[in-house]
């Protein structure tokens, strides 16, 4: 009976450090939900962009990718990203989805623009890159290579 009792004990010591744990990582993770402003942004192609994914302004994080969607009436892909408060943009402000590495994830790099006047909430960020398919790159690279031969 007493060894059960211990075995309870440590048990429960055993789960509560894992929780704490799990806690600590969840909370260091970066992936919070931000209390700050909307923006969506429209794109030809997404290609690798997923809900989650990173905004950063000068290599620096300073929101996610909130939710990607269909617009019906263009059929671009619409972006909605969750920025930090503290992170006020200009109206001419361009975002491009570049890559993190050949092998990485792709985020939303922003740039600023010189505008005095600010995006609101709900705003539209009117300049955009889309993603560039690498592996169609490489593809055109190889294919022009061996018509050269030719």
């Amino acid at each position: 009976m007493r060894a059960n009792i211990v075995e309870a004990i440590v048990g429960a010591v055993v789960l509560a450090v894992a929780g704490g744990f799990f806690y600590y990582a969840y909370s260091n993770s970066g992936t919070k939900v931000m209390n700050g402003y909307h923006l969506v942004a429209h794109f030809d192609r997404i290609d690798g962009l997923v809900d989650g994914s990173d905004v950063k302004l000068s290599g620096v994080k300073v929101g996610d990718v909130s939710h990607i969607s269909i617009d019906p009436k263009t059929y671009l892909a619409q972006v909605t990203m969750s920025l930090q408060k503290d992170v006020q943009l200009p109206e001419d402000t361009s975002a491009q989805i570049v890559s993190e590495s050949l092998m990485g994830g792709k985020y939303i790099a922003l740039v600023p623009g010189g505008s005095d006047d600010l995006l609101k909430d709900g705003g539209q960020i009117t300049h955009t890159q889309s993603s560039v398919n690498l592996e169609g790159l490489i593809g055109k690279y190889i294919f022009s290579g061996e018509e050269k031969k030719s």
